[in-house]
């Protein structure tokens, strides 16, 4: 059954050739680990065995898409090892995101040296949680990791739980509840599924968010727990659980794959830079996918495989531009770069008192006000979430609609503009509350009048975080997804300003309170300026500047 099903996968997916049928496998084989603690591990081994490995560490189970995955690489020509993280699918010990990955990982490592079908090198392959626990032993693995395929991940989760410093509660917590769901039988876990998990519901328009993994699985959740309270930028907490401050000591090849619409894009397109600047040479693929979708997955699988075969096999490999990107909308297509990001002009499109989005300076205007109130916060739609199904692209008309949601439209477009690159923007605002967000969402409104996101940010305002002026004016700088899309002739450029977007962001309560524990919710004016004082603006890197437009 698993041959019959690997070879259907490969032959949907066009991968290359199978080098064998014949793969002997191993389950349930105890690994320990330096503290005793079990590690239940799979060896899928190839024939004949003198071949690489290839290491996968999860707390996904090593059954379903694991164990197909596993035979389709065996196949290739790879030992695949696939081992369940500790406290997870049998393997000792509890679960504690990041905490212990490093060292069971690095043992792991030691146990394959002693096997006696280890030929002195191994690579490693993963998706999100997968791909965080190769860069918990990457700069200490040595030589023999020959690859790295890291598949929208990052080295680094602070920066994107606590995005703009607020807190990325529908991925947190959703996360949670798919962790604790895999300890619950398979039926009743259907039946939540099917009823649309209310429950999941329920908990994220709960407060206070301290009782919300209660709500949505019945169980505390140590780690969403210790996730509330450690919070703040310079929080301890978070010193042994990044890996980012090792990149440079990594020797492995490594290939990034990503989707625009992924909720670690930005935080692994640093990881990017942070190779580039110490000298290595990644290999970069972003394509119009989200996290955990069917095309992400299959893009993994192809250029994961390429990867490996180049970097630990050795086997000739054609030559790749090191960067390959989506351009979406209208004309976009695949792109080969030698470098993200691509040279751009950062043009600048100003919001202005009548809603319009335009590159002429601000005139002198009275403020945009707009009332926020975190009882019935600012919903998102679309956009970078954990699950894939409710992701991505969508019609923004209905968000828009609200009166908490201001918009700002340009006009017609005479002539395509491509933007690629990261995208930032301006923002000036003053309200009557000291705490608040700033949302802001690109959107490419067809001829048809639909509102498609485009990439999107957050910022989270707190006394003293930026300098207000004289007249209680702040600038708050907005960094949003970076993207890749060419806005066709005829649509039109949207700006979405709002004081949230739930529960995607966790919703501010507007009174400073502490994040686990407010329950407490103030309603406030908020009122965004747009005068030559104060120009508040989008700015976006294009590939060329429109005649009679000026670039800043």
């Amino acid at each position: 059954m698993d041959r019959l099903a690997a070879r259907l996968a490969a032959a949907l997916l066009r991968l290359p050739a199978a080098r064998t049928r014949r793969v002997t496998v191993r389950r349930d084989i105890p690994v320990r680990v330096r503290d005793g603690v079990i590690l239940r591990t799979d060896h899928h081994a190839p024939d004949p065995p003198d071949a690489p490995t290839v290491l996968i560490r999860t707390p996904y189970g090593r059954r379903g898409p694991m164990r197909l995955l596993a035979r389709v690489v065996a196949e290739r020509g790879y030992h695949v090892v696939i081992q369940s993280c500790r406290g997870t699918h049998g393997s000792g010990g509890t679960f504690a995101p990041l905490v212990h990955e490093r060292d069971d990982g690095l043992d792991t490592v030691d146990w394959l040296r002693r096997q006696p079908w280890y030929a002195g090198s191994f690579g490693m392959f993963g998706v999100s949680y997968q791909g965080f626990v190769q860069w918990a032993v990457a700069a200490e693995a040595g030589a023999e990791l020959r690859a790295m395929v890291a598949v929208a991940t990052a080295s680094a989760t602070r920066d994107s739980t606590y995005a703009g410093e607020s807190f990325a509660l529908d991925t947190v917590l959703t996360w949670a509840e798919l962790l604790q769901a895999q300890t619950v039988p398979w039926l009743a876990r259907q039946w939540e599924l099917k009823r649309g998990q209310p429950r999941l519901a329920a908990a994220l328009a709960h407060l206070p968010l301290a009782e919300a993994d209660r709500v949505a699985t019945g169980v505390p959740i140590p780690f969403f727990q210790e996730w509330l309270r450690h919070h703040t930028p310079d929080a301890d907490y978070w010193r042994t659980r990044v890996f980012g401050a090792r990149l440079p000591e990594v020797q492995a090849p490594v290939v990034l794959v990503s989707g625009w619409q992924d909720i670690f894009l930005p935080a692994q397109l640093d990881d990017y830079a942070a190779l580039r600047a110490a000298g290595a040479r990644p290999r970069l693929v972003v394509g119009p996918w989200t996290h955990g979708s069917q095309g992400l997955f299959v893009a993994a699988l192809r250029e994961g495989l390429a990867w490996l075969d180049e970097h630990l096999a050795g086997r000739p490999a054609a030559t790749r531009a090191p960067v390959r990107i989506h351009v979406g909308g209208a004309g976009g297509g695949w792109r080969d770069l030698p470098g993200w990001p691509p040279p751009t002009t950062e043009w600048r499109w100003h919001l202005h008192g009548d809603r319009v989005l335009a590159p002429a300076p601000p005139r002198p205007s009275p403020p945009t006000e707009f009332w926020y109130d975190p009882a019935d916060p600012t919903p998102s739609l679309g956009g970078p979430l954990l699950v894939a199904q409710r992701a991505g692209p969508v019609d923004n008309r209905p968000v828009e609609a609200r009166p908490d949601v201001l918009t700002w439209t340009s006009a017609r477009l005479t002539r395509p503009v491509e933007v690629i690159g990261p995208v930032r923007a301006e923002v000036y605002v003053d309200s009557d509350l000291p705490y608040l967000d700033v949302f802001v969402r690109l959107c490419d409104v067809d001829r048809r009048g639909r509102s498609w996101n485009v990439c999107d940010g957050l910022v989270r305002v707190a006394p003293g975080r930026f300098p207000a002026d004289a007249a209680g004016v702040v600038r708050v700088p907005v960094p949003l997804w970076p993207t890749a899309h060419r806005f066709a002739v005829g649509h039109r450029l949207r700006v979405q300003v709002t004081g949230g977007a739930h529960p995607r962001y966790a919703r501010n309560p507007g009174t400073g309170e502490t994040l686990g524990t407010a329950v407490t919710l103030r309603a406030g004016a908020r009122r965004i300026r747009h005068d030559p004082a104060h120009p508040s603006a989008l700015y976006l890197p294009i590939t060329g500047v429109a005649p009679g437009r000026s670039a800043t």
